[in-house]
């Protein structure tokens, strides 16, 4: 088996690059799982790497007046009951908007969407169904856009409900929150090209492959002209690179690459802090109602220096934003929260987003995508 990669290391977006100032590899953005994502953790146990992940069962939420709530199951109820003694408790929502959330979860959990939910996004579902904007932005949303990685506004209900289903109310552990503590350089590259060779897989570094046409078999063209006859051919690329990549011959067979035309992508941002002292005592948090969606303390190796990220899900709305401007209202919500942030000196920051960090779960999205299979033996 031969594996070819277009970039000089394994693990496409979920890559490391190296810090200029201290020369650690540092992630592009924090990725995270959760215990609901079973495939990927088959996966990481099949490759040697799950040890590398820390499993946090604890959710900490900031509340908008800066008061931390602590999210885990329950021990004495089973799910999807595990977590309601913690949702319960928490008191930036009113009791009303607890109640006509848990209702909400319960008609999700018990009615399976049909159809896409008829092209609903997840904002319209919730309006339609008695959630206050308040309820939206401080629970919905919250729990939402980070997991889908788009605006409630433009993702659909459907994808919505896979996530509330599968991740909090399915098993006891699907909410547990899955963070590699090795840089994803790391995790995805060295540790996975260790185990390929182990595993008689030829791997091909920075080597684009130019085509795959068909000749009886597939063929693969590889970057120097040269044609490599395959008994089958995975092609694991972003949908906008597929079009491209195949001969004519094969594209004429393929209809469904006209639809995937239509699939969009959603950004997310990064916002790397170095300061001069730790600046929380958590291992992450959960910020309600702000900009910053998410902060992880994250391993640093170098002397004096404390490495926190930040995360923005669907940050269109930075667009245009200057970089100094970003950082100093990231930093001002940190410095609201913890004064341990306000007291510290930051000594160096950095923004990063990906543009096209995911597809757009818009509301008919599972048309547009092809399967696994085609009809090309």
């Amino acid at each position: 088996m031969e594996l070819f990669e277009a970039r000089r290391s394994l693990g496409g977006r979920a890559a490391s690059f190296r810090d200029p100032a201290s020369g650690e590899l540092v992630d592009h953005c924090q990725h995270v799982s959760m215990g609901c994502c079973t495939n990927l953790a088959d996966f990481c146990r099949r490759t040697g790497i799950a040890e590398l992940f820390r499993h946090d069962r604890v959710l900490h939420f900031i509340a908008p007046d800066q008061k931390q709530y602590r999210m885990a199951a329950t021990r004495w109820l089973p799910a999807p009951l595990h977590l309601v003694p913690s949702f319960s408790s928490l008191g930036y929502l009113s009791i009303r908007e607890r109640f006509r959330i848990a209702r909400a979860m319960w008609k999700l959990m018990r009615d399976p969407l049909a159809d896409d939910a008829n092209g609903l996004t997840a904002g319209q579902w919730l309006c339609n169904h008695g959630q206050s904007s308040n309820a939206i932005e401080r629970f919905w949303s919250v729990v939402l856009v980070s997991a889908l990685g788009e605006e409630l506004d433009r993702a659909s209900m459907s994808a919505a409900r896979k996530v509330l289903v599968d991740g909090f109310l399915a098993a006891r552990d699907a909410y547990v929150v899955e963070i590699p503590e090795a840089p994803l350089g790391t995790l995805y590259g060295e540790r996975l090209e260790d185990w390929l060779a182990a595993h008689r897989v030829t791997l091909r570094l920075n080597a684009p492959i130019r085509q795959v046409k068909w000749d009886g078999v597939p063929v693969v063209v590889q970057p120097d002209g040269r044609e490599l006859r395959s008994d089958f051919v995975v092609i694991a690329v972003p949908w906008s690179k597929v079009t491209d990549l195949v001969s004519a011959e094969i594209a004429e067979q393929w209809p469904w690459l006209d639809r995937m035309r239509n699939l969009e992508a959603a950004p997310i941002t990064g916002v790397h802090l170095w300061f001069d002292r730790k600046i929380m005592a958590l291992p992450h948090a959960i910020l309600v109602g702000r900009l910053s969606q998410w902060i992880f303390a994250r391993p640093n190796e170098a002397p004096a220096e404390y490495y926190f990220q930040v995360v923005i899900s669907a940050s269109r709305g930075l667009g245009g934003r200057d970089r100094d401007e970003i950082v100093r209202e990231v930093h001002r919500e940190l410095s609201a929260i913890w004064p341990e942030a306000r007291a510290a000196r930051l000594l160096r920051a950095r923004v990063v987003t990906e543009h096209g960090a995911v597809f757009s779960v818009r509301p008919g999205l599972d048309r547009l995508r092809p399967a696994q299979e085609t009809s090309s033996p």
